[in-house]
């Protein structure tokens, strides 16, 4: 049985450009807003059924993110200031995103 894990702290800056999560076993992961936007979990972005993936969205380097929400107990929409929103990242999926940053 694969174990869960939680986030602990979500913490956004604006100055860094960058949401940190930190999980209950431990680890934290920084993501910057450009990494955050330009894998958006948004069919926008990912692309619609099975068809190819759409190119990626000019990022302004002034992008940042004005809120985010929380969905449920399982994920948070992130609200940018191009007007993104659409996307909803699980925990899992954030947590995916920081393993994958963390080992590039």
């Amino acid at each position: 049985m694969t174990q869960r894990v939680w986030p602990t702290e979500l913490r956004f800056s604006k100055s860094a450009k960058a949401l940190t999560i930190a999980y209950d076993d431990g680890k934290r992961f920084t993501l910057p807003y450009k990494t955050l936007r330009l894998e958006s979990p948004s069919a926008e972005v990912q692309g619609h059924g099975n068809g190819p993936k759409p190119p990626p969205p000019i990022i302004s380097p002034d992008l940042d993110v004005e809120k985010a929400d929380e969905v449920g107990r399982y994920a948070v929409r992130i609200h940018f200031s191009d007007g993104h929103s659409s996307g909803l990242y699980t925990w899992a999926y954030l947590r995916q995103l920081g393993e994958a940053s963390a080992a590039a």
